[in-house]
């Protein structure tokens, strides 16, 4: 018998994605992702001096991102705002990214990237690392590989790939599991977070999913980037 999703889709089947280059034009880089209904945009700027300059490191430069739902992105309005779960976002997007960067030649300066969330419907902090990760590369920051992210999730004992806020919701059985994953092009996972419970065999699909998902991604962020050089 098919596994049979909320919204119909196959369990390895991702919501409609699409990107773009150049969205925010006073930055040095930008991008928009979008994943079905969530939308994210990142902007960089720098690199410049790093400020407070007791952060400065004399040795290489330093990636510093800034996440934030803007207030109408769900149903109910977000006080404005950093929170502490903006505040967590923000620390694992520098962990998924850096690994990628090239930053040894900006010793004392800092690469700031502001990802906004303008629609949510769950997937966000994926997509705003995949904003900000073709964003980057479109400021010319040195970079050994691209970066893609999707969520893996478990619905009662399905895994699957790219939940919604549907499904993220889901009660039945075991309850929703939710496991972000960032990799670069070349497999390199720089980025994994587990909520919810699963087996290790569980986990491997939940990996391999990610890694077939991730290289549909990857697809969607090369083609904006090479729209973006015509």
């Amino acid at each position: 018998m098919t596994f049979k999703r909320l919204d119909g889709r196959a369990i390895d089947e991702m919501r409609p994605i699409s990107a773009k280059v150049g969205v925010v034009k006073n930055a040095q880089g930008s991008a928009m992702f979008q994943a079905g209904k969530t939308i994210a945009i990142a902007a960089v700027y720098g690199p410049k001096q790093m400020h407070p300059q007791h952060q400065q490191d004399p040795s290489t430069g330093k990636l510093r991102c800034t996440y934030n739902m803007i207030s109408f992105s769900v149903t109910d309005r977000i006080r404005p705002g950093m929170s502490r779960r903006s505040t967590e976002i923000s620390k694992i997007t520098e962990w998924a990214l850096e690994p990628s960067l090239i930053l040894k030649d900006y010793p004392n300066q800092v690469v700031d990237v502001h990802i906004n969330i303008l629609q949510a419907d769950a997937g966000t902090r994926c997509a705003g690392i995949n904003a900000a990760a073709m964003a980057l590369a479109h400021a010319g920051i040195p970079m050994k590989d691209m970066v893609s992210s999707v969520a893996v999730g478990k619905l009662d004992k399905q895994v699957v790939v790219d939940l919604d806020k549907a499904e993220e919701d889901f009660e039945e059985g075991e309850g929703p599991t939710d496991i972000p994953i960032s990799m670069t092009h070349s497999g390199e996972i720089t980025h994994i977070q587990l909520d919810g419970k699963i087996n290790v065999e569980q986990m491997k699909e939940a990996v391999e999913l990610a890694r077939k998902s991730t290289q549909e991604v990857y697809e969607v962020q090369k083609k904006a980037l090479k729209e973006a050089l015509n």
